[in-house]
């Protein structure tokens, strides 16, 4: 177990790892185009470390840097993988990105893979993209019959189609949109509200055609069937999910101010920006630049804080930040409202059940609700067991509750942070 308990005041400058699913993309893509691609800021935690391996299974020829910060991807090109065996067995760890792309990636070539992870991913719902999938003609099952993984995909040739999906879900529309690089036709997803846009962005680099409009009913991203991809150089920003530990604790202990360099602030993914602006919070961007992505230095002021409510279409530009936001909420005075966010229930833990149930355990009010949770703020936290569930941003999230808490928080499992920011607990120590 690890300890966390009150600090002074967190003053300083960081650089945060770089963006996970930005890492995840590079690599991906790379894998699938002419030519070497030179991908700088690679984040090497573990989610993105299964990625390098899967493709490498698949016949890619990847190397890291000394730090794992820098990778040298040899691509192979849309119709060059060539699996190392027939099945090809992929282990994804813990992540749903690599899980769910990579069923888009191979679900058209000309061989067998079967798909595995961790606990985590064996419960996860894979219907989501095997639905569509199936829809343009792939064969894709669940080895246990229970729409999750292991996922048995057995190449075919496939079709556009026009998906509609329930959800907004970057993962599930990346997926389709990369089965759609090798369909028949065009390919287009509408989601209900536009979830992070890094594909579309990152394979219009590549050279593929997608395009992403406002349609009735949502938002729509289509693409058109590509010959080939093109390598290029890939400079991954910091990712804002990681910063946003930072932005709430600078926020939150008292005295503090911390400069958070090189962070994307990509709309798709900026919205515990402006939730955190609009319950009070000092954010000063400096340094805007927008090429690929747009990035910006942040620095974040202790402010007051106050209750708000969290909804709507802001949601998928948040998601991942809702365990830290309650954290938030739960040291800001007034009430804070979180719904719509039913998607919380699938993530790494049932993060409806795990937030609340841990601040629950350090004296927070929170209620939960089918799609979100309801906290009344202003009453002191105090220390407590943390269970993480091995969920790496329950880890995160607490660890920051613990700054501000009277008394002593321990984590159960600090280690899982590792999933997406190695070195976490020693950024903290750097700013206290």
């Amino acid at each position: 177990m690890l300890q966390i308990s009150q600090k002074g005041p967190l003053r300083g400058e960081i650089t945060i790892p770089g963006d996970k699913s930005i890492s995840h993309r590079s690599v991906m893509f790379g894998a699938l185009s002419k030519g070497t691609t030179y991908i700088q800021g690679f984040l090497n935690g573990a989610d993105c470390l299964s990625t390098i391996d899967c493709f490498r299974r698949l016949g890619v020829s990847i190397s890291l840097s000394e730090d794992s910060h820098e990778v040298k991807v040899c691509g192979k090109g849309l119709h060059g993988l060539s699996p190392l065996t027939d099945p090809v067995r992929l282990y994804t760890g813990n992540s749903g990105t690599t899980t769910r792309i990579l069923s888009g990636i191979l679900a058209p070539q000309p061989f067998q893979s079967i798909l595995s992870g961790d606990d985590s991913i064996a419960r996860r719902p894979m219907k989501r993209i095997m639905d569509p999938l199936t829809a343009m003609g792939a064969d894709i099952l669940s080895v246990q019959g229970n729409g999750c993984a292991p996922l048995q995909i057995s190449g075919r040739p496939l079709k556009g189609i026009t998906w509609h999906s329930p959800v907004a879900s970057a993962q599930v529309k990346s997926a389709i949109l990369c089965a759609g690089l090798y369909a028949e036709g065009e390919t287009a997803v509408i989601e209900p509200a536009l979830s992070r846009d890094h594909t579309e962005r990152m394979l219009s680099g590549f050279g593929a055609s997608v395009e992403t409009a406002p349609c009735q009913g949502g938002y729509r991203s289509a693409i058109k069937p590509c010959q080939e991809l093109y390598a290029r150089d890939v400079l991954v920003p910091g990712d804002i999910s990681s910063a946003a530990y930072f932005i709430a604790a600078a926020l939150l202990v008292p005295g503090s101010e911390i400069l958070i360099k090189n962070v994307g602030i990509n709309p798709t993914r900026a919205g515990i920006l402006k939730v955190a602006e609009a319950m009070g919070g000092s954010i000063k961007y400096l340094n805007r630049k927008d090429t690929d992505e747009p990035v910006a230095d942040l620095l974040v002021s202790c402010s007051p804080l106050r209750g708000t409510v969290i909804e709507g279409d802001i949601i998928p530009t948040l998601i991942d930040e809702i365990p830290v936001l309650a954290v938030m909420a739960a040291c800001a005075e007034g009430r804070t409202v979180i719904r719509d966010a039913a998607e919380l229930k699938v993530k790494e833990s049932d993060r409806i059940a795990t937030v609340t149930e841990n601040l629950q355990a350090m004296g927070a009010d929170v209620v939960p609700a089918p799609d979100g949770m309801i906290i009344e703020g202003g009453k002191p936290l105090t220390g407590a067991v943390i269970k993480t569930y091995a969920d790496h941003r329950l880890a995160m999230s607490f660890a920051v509750a613990g700054l501000v808490s009277r008394g002593e928080v321990l984590l159960d499992d600090e280690k899982c942070a590792d999933v997406s920011y190695p070195g976490f607990f020693d950024t903290i120590q750097k700013l206290s």
